[in-house]
């Protein structure tokens, strides 16, 4: 990497000696924010919050994506300099014990738990009508990539399983599914419709706190589920700690798309997903062998093209995983 100039090390600090600026970095440490919520954690007008980030952004503290109509904005730490990484350590030891910045902290917990509202608020309102919903979305051609499942000594976890549809499918074909889910409502209705199937474990738990034990399944799926979480590369980790070392991962969701009416309708955080984005962080959780295959449009379908993406968990990356224990579940229905 290379070194910074004096001139350009200069700017770097005048650009941490306002506070708010700081304050801000902080803030964009460890989480990705928009402007919007930035603005509520930091309690400043929005006019204030894009100042300061555009000086934060000039002298290269900062990176941002566009998401829709928002852009994301994160601290720069790829691609800053050794001179760079100490002068923020120096001041981030400074801010970070303050009255403020642990106001800022507690707001930003809030915002994130409001990204994950925003997804359950349509989740708890919509399990009666969510086969109907996804099927008038997405069509029937997306079930083609359970067809790389079946095995009949696989266990399997459906992660963010919803009302069922999918562990219904694999229950035949393999030796157990766990269904794992947060929605209430969601598992109200996967009850009534896996009554009987004695291969089928239901566990009520969080994607980035999965109710399992370190290496418990051969197969973990996300199934049109990581559009909705705030954080896909925690989920992608999770997913990882769970699965055997050379267990396979699947991931069915959309590709990239502009449907902003499914922010609003259907609670996406996420527009899709591309290769280049999903395969960094499969690779960083410790996976190999990615693949990024699109699916065949359903001609029926209302919503954007959906991919499949598959990956083994690296027996290297397995073997140097710390041991966990399996978080505390509530069980909603075991038969087996």
């Amino acid at each position: 990497m290379e070194r910074l100039t004096p001139t350009a090390l200069f700017g770097q600090m005048t650009a941490l000696a306002d506070p708010t600026r700081s304050r801000l970095l902080l803030a964009l440490e460890r989480n990705e924010l928009t402007v919007n919520e930035l603005r509520s954690i930091l309690q400043l007008p929005q006019s204030t919050i894009s100042r300061h980030l555009k000086m934060l952004a000039g002298e290269g503290w900062l990176e941002a994506r566009a998401e829709g109509t928002s852009r994301y904005y994160k601290i720069a730490t790829d691609s800053l300099d050794a001179s760079s990484r100490r002068l923020w350590h120096l001041v981030r030891d400074e801010v970070m014990h303050s009255s403020a910045a642990e106001q800022d902290a507690r707001r930003t917990q809030s915002v994130l738990a409001d990204r994950s509202t925003r997804s359950q608020q349509f989740f708890s309102t919509s399990a009666g009508q969510w086969d109907r919903m996804r099927l008038e979305l997405f069509g029937r051609r997306a079930d083609v990539a359970l067809l790389g499942l079946l095995d009949e000594s696989w266990k399997v976890a459906d992660l963010g399983s919803g009302t069922g549809a999918i562990t219904q499918a694999l229950a035949p074909f393999v030796a157990q599914v766990i269904a794992v889910d947060e929605s209430s409502a969601m598992l109200s209705a996967a009850r009534k419709r896996l009554q009987g199937l004695e291969n089928v474990d239901i566990r009520n738990g969080r994607l980035e706190s999965l109710p399992l034990a370190d290496g418990e399944v051969d197969v973990a799926l996300l199934f049109l589920v990581l559009h909705y979480v705030a954080d896909p590369v925690r989920v992608i980790a999770e997913a990882g700690r769970v699965l055997k070392p050379g267990g396979r991962l699947l991931v069915l969701d959309m590709m990239p798309h502009d449907r902003q009416d499914l922010r609003q309708t259907m609670g996406h955080l996420w527009q899709g997903f591309d290769s280049g984005t999903l395969g960094d962080w499969v690779r960083s959780a410790g996976f190999d062998g990615f693949r990024y295959n699109p699916l065949p449009p359903d001609p029926d379908a209302k919503g954007p093209v959906l991919f499949a993406a598959t990956a083994k968990r690296s027996t290297a990356a397995a073997s140097r995983s710390a041991p966990r224990k399996k978080a505390d579940a509530v069980p909603l229905m075991k038969t087996a």
